[in-house]
C-alpha cells in the first residue's frame, strides 16, 4: 500500500500520507519516494494547480518513525556518518526538495500532530491550516538529534529566527493558536470543517490561469533568497512569458466584456 495517496477533483490534487496506525511517521526511503513522487505527479500534470496535503487518521505527520531510526532500518542512521549522510540525502531531503520546487502551490491541511520532519513538511507548504486541535513540534532535541531535514531554514524562512530558535532549541509542543500567532500556519479552523476550509482555498487558487499560477509561485519562492534586483529581473523576464499566454488575453477580454473568464492553461 503506497504511503502517499493521490486523488485529483478538477484542478485540485489530495495527496494523504497514509499510515493512520502510526500516525503518518515516516519510516523507510520508499515512503520517502510515495511523497515525493506524489508531489512530483502534480507538478507534471498542467491540468493540477493546487496541491492540498493533509494525513490520514486523526494526526498530519509524526515525523520519522522511532523504531526505524532506533534499529537503523529507515530514514534516519546507517552504520557509519557517511552512510547515515547518504542516507537522508537520499530520502528525506528528496520530499524537501520536491516541496521547494514544485510549481503547483501547496496547502498543508494539519489535522492533529505535526512533529519534527512532519512539521517541517506541513511548513515547507505555501499555505498552511491547521485544525483547531492541531499541535506542532520541532522536536529533533528532544531525542538527541538535529533537524537534519533543512529544519532550520525552512522555520527561519517561516517564522524568523527568534521564533524558529525557541521551536528548535527547547523542542517545545505548541498548539495551533500559537502556531498561528507566530506564523506557523495561517489559519485555524474547526477540526471537521479542516478539509472543507483547504479545499475552499484550493478552488480560489484553481480557478486562476495555470501557467501564471506556477509562474508566481517561482517568484515567491525565489524572493525567500534572492537580491531584490534578482528578484526584478526574473520578473520583467516571468511577466514577459505570461503578456504571451491565451490565459492573459481571455482575462483581459472577460474583464472588458463583464462576464466570467474561460480559461485553458494555454
Amino acid at each position: 500500500m503506497t504511503f502517499a495517496l493521490y486523488e485529483k477533483s478538477g484542478r485540485v490534487a489530495t495527496v494523504t500520507l497514509n499510515r493512520p496506525d502510526s500516525r503518518n511517521a515516516i519510516a523507510t526511503q520508499q515512503d520517502c519516494d510515495d511523497l515525493a513522487g506524489a508531489l512530483w505527479r502534480a507538478h507534471d500534470d498542467p491540468g493540477v494547480n493546487a496541491v492540498i496535503l493533509t494525513g490520514a487518521g486523526k494526526s498530519f505527520c509524526a515525523g520519522g518513525d522511532l523504531k526505524t531510526i532506533r534499529e537503523r532500518t529507515g530514514i534516519g542512521p546507517r552504520a557509519t556518518p557517511d552512510g547515515t549522510r547518504a542516507n537522508y540525502r537520499r530520502g528525506v531531503h528528496s520530499i524537501i526538495k520536491a516541496l521547494a520546487d514544485v510549481e503547483v502551490a501547496t496547502i498543508a491541511a494539519i489535522n492533529g500532530h505535526a512533529i519534527g520532519l512532519g512539521l517541517d513538511i506541513g511548513v515547507l507548504c505555501d499555505i498552511r491550516v491547521a485544525g483547531a486541535s492541531a499541535k506542532m513540534a520541532s522536536s529533533f532535541v528532544k531525542v538527541g538529534i538535529t533537524p537534519g531535514d533543512g529544519g532550520a531554514w525552512i522555520l527561519t524562512n517561516a517564522i524568523g529566527a527568534t521564533h524558529a530558535a525557541e521551536l528548535v532549541l527547547t523542542g517545545d509542543t505548541i498548539d495551533a493558536e500559537e502556531g498561528k500567532r507566530i506564523g506557523l500556519v495561517t489559519r485555524v479552523v474547526p477540526d471537521d470543517r479542516l478539509m472543507e476550509e483547504a479545499r475552499a482555498l484550493a478552488e480560489r487558487i484553481a480557478v486562476n490561469p495555470p501557467r501564471t499560477v506556477r509562474l508566481a509561485k517561482r517568484l515567491l519562492r525565489e524572493a525567500q533568497h534572492s537580491r531584490l534586483h534578482d528578484v526584478l529581473e526574473l520578473s520583467a523576464a516571468f511577466q514577459a512569458l505570461a503578456h504571451e499566454t491565451a490565459d492573459h488575453k481571455e482575462a483581459v477580454a472577460a474583464f472588458t466584456e463583464k462576464r466570467a473568464p474561460n480559461f485553458t492553461g494555454e
